[in-house]
């Protein structure tokens, strides 16, 4: 994982849990097994289109929650920038 990366990628752990195989939900998405298996090998969160986000979580039966994970930075101290609300 990247040191300033905040967002972790878990599709592998959801196709883990839910004994999915590559080439199952290949075939659900009409994508190839290839794709899949780059998606699930990253840790960061990959550019999708919304329609291919909700084809994996509608094959999955699960929320985009379930793929995404905050991790806090813990090198950095928490910074947050403040805005004038008026």
């Amino acid at each position: 994982m990247s040191e300033n990366q905040v967002i972790r990628w878990k599709l592998n752990e959801v196709m883990a849990r839910k004994r999915v195989k590559n080439k199952d939900l290949a075939k659900l998405l009409g994508i190839t097994e290839n794709s899949i298996y780059r998606l699930r090998k990253v840790d960061e969160m990959p550019r999708l289109a919304p329609e291919r986000l909700n084809g994996i979580c509608k094959a999955l039966n699960c929320q985009p929650g379930e793929l995404l994970e905050y991790v806090s930075d813990e090198g950095e101290e928490n910074v947050v920038s403040q805005v004038d609300i008026v």
